[in-house]
């Protein structure tokens, strides 16, 4: 398929300022407390990453930091939305509990139908959705952050199919670490990060996706956001870039390295609101 015949779609779209970000802990392999954060570039790289994005045409709304809480800056992890129906996140680890509060109050003001967590997930970290592939599909991960039991309720709560994903790398804690939806009905995935028989199902699923490399997974290069046709990602992912454009797809580089230093990148920042 040609750049021509890709054609993108308008999202709308979720993201929060690292106004206070920091890396005072070490959740996550990619975590060092002993390296400074510079908060300055930080905010930089993210204005950035938020103007590519409404470059492209979409709308990004923001949530507004809290004090005390350094990664709110990943707002994929806050909840998960399909067809105005919001999931919500209960975080695995202490320090991050209390956002799940705040994108709570987000979706309260609008006219979003909010369903209250009772197992451990992360949101968009772990959760993708594909509206065109086989009716509409929710890909899940867990291994790390998300409880197996999450998939089966959020497929209670938005009546969608679920496929769960064996994470095995540690590395790789969050489903858009490893995979992403690179349009409404295909992906892009670091087979590695998944365990034999998820790797099976996904070949089965997505005979054409694009498959990353070790390289493409270590730069973040599976942490991207799609609209069908551009694919934002972050410039060191070069050999992701070259795939994906050899797909047919047109990247869209965005520098991250303040970030990355949390364990995210371009999908981590982004979530996606589906009314």
């Amino acid at each position: 398929m040609t750049h021509q015949e890709r054609m993108p779609r308008t999202r709308t779209y979720l993201m929060c300022p690292p106004r206070h970000f920091t890396v005072e802990y070490a959740i996550n392999p990619w975590m060092d407390p002993s390296v400074a954060v510079d908060g300055g570039l930080a905010l930089k790289q993210w204005e950035q990453l938020r103007d590519a994005l409404t470059d492209l045409g979409h709308t990004v709304h923001t949530l507004d930091p809290e004090p005390g809480l350094p990664d709110m800056v990943f707002a994929a992890n806050g909840a998960f939305s399909v067809d105005g129906v919001v999931y919500g996140a209960r975080f695995r680890h202490p320090q991050r509990a209390p956002e799940a509060a705040f994108h709570r109050a987000f979706y309260a003001g609008g006219a979003w139908d909010f369903r209250e967590p009772h197992h451990v997930n992360e949101g968009e970290g772990d959760f993708a959705y594909l509206p065109g592939a086989y009716g509409g599909l929710i890909l899940a991960g867990y291994g790390f952050r998300t409880e197996p039991a999450a998939h089966a309720e959020a497929q209670d709560v938005l009546g969608r199919p679920v496929v769960s994903l064996h994470l095995v790398d540690a590395s790789y804690y969050h489903l858009d670490t490893a995979l992403a939806a690179l349009d409404d009905a295909n992906v892009v995935y670091y087979p590695e990060a998944f365990s034999p028989a998820s790797q099976r199902v996904l070949r089965q699923l997505f005979p054409d996706a694009v498959l990353a490399d070790r390289a493409d997974a270590e730069a973040f290069g599976l942490n991207l956001v799609g609209d069908g046709r551009h694919v934002v990602l972050n410039t060191e992912a070069t050999g992701m870039a070259g795939k994906l454009r050899a797909a047919g797809y047109e990247p869209v580089p965005v520098e991250l390295g303040e970030l990355k230093r949390g364990g995210g990148s371009v999908k981590c920042a982004v979530a996606e609101l589906r009314a």
